[in-house]
């Protein structure tokens, strides 16, 4: 673990404390426990996992800095990335873990009670379903998703779910640069503008990886999201 506070140290200016590495040392545990039995991810060794999991989760932070959210839905969460390694630096932090496979949300279920994690919830249901429901329409000050999908599809599955003022992170690798152009006017359709492209190089990482962030400056318009598959099959331009 030492080589994960020094890189947060130094890529993040964040200082883990003893009970947040006790808290990602047992999450690591679980997850390769759990992974034995079942694919919840690629990643398996600790390396791996501390590197490309737990730090690359970490750097969401660059997008809100000192101003940390309040509330945050992670759409496509998987195994709780980004979103459970957030929760252990921002215990106050709302949390809403979403991901269509129920074996992986009842992973982060047993690793939030193992944890003792406040505040968080957990859905199956599809992106499209909770960007029209009223309970999380516009209700969270940031959405984030790592590998979901292409942004041009992903800026309507995020931006309904953000109240005006928040914004969105999506993480990205090399296509990241691209698929920032290809969404920003679909974006600015919902309501979202392009804010920033940040280029990462995590140590130990040899693939290029992004955060594109939007803001989101207006309400998104009634009619989007569209129905499941809409979007994934018909992309805004």
């Amino acid at each position: 673990m030492d080589k994960l506070i020094q890189d947060t140290q130094n890529l993040l200016n964040l200082s883990l404390t003893a009970r947040q590495v006790a808290a990602l040392q047992r999450y690591e545990q679980e997850l390769l426990a759990w992974n034995e039995r079942m694919n919840l991810t690629a990643i398996r060794d600790v390396e791996g996992i501390r590197a490309k999991h737990f730090l690359d989760s970490f750097t969401c932070i660059l997008a809100w800095r000192d101003k940390p959210p309040s509330s945050l839905i992670d759409i496509g969460t998987g195994a709780g990335f980004p979103g459970l390694p957030l929760k252990i630096i921002y215990p106050n932090l709302r949390l809403t873990l979403v991901d269509s496979v129920g074996k992986k949300i009842e992973f982060c279920k047993h690793i939030v009670q193992t944890l003792g994690l406040e505040k968080v919830e957990f859905s199956t249901l599809r992106a499209e379903e909770l960007g029209r429901s009223p309970a999380h329409r516009e209700r969270y000050e940031w959405a984030v998703a790592r590998a979901v999908a292409n942004l041009s599809i992903l800026v309507e599955y995020l931006l309904p779910l953000v109240r005006i003022g928040g914004g969105i992170i999506a993480q990205k690798g090399e296509s990241g640069p691209a698929e920032a152009h290809a969404g920003e006017r679909p974006a600015r359709l919902l309501g979202g503008r392009l804010r920033q492209l940040v280029q990462l190089a995590l140590p130990g990482v040899a693939e290029e990886r992004y955060l594109v962030i939007f803001d989101k400056f207006a309400a998104t318009p009634p009619n989007y999201p569209r129905r499941v598959g809409v979007p994934s099959k018909t992309p805004l331009k």
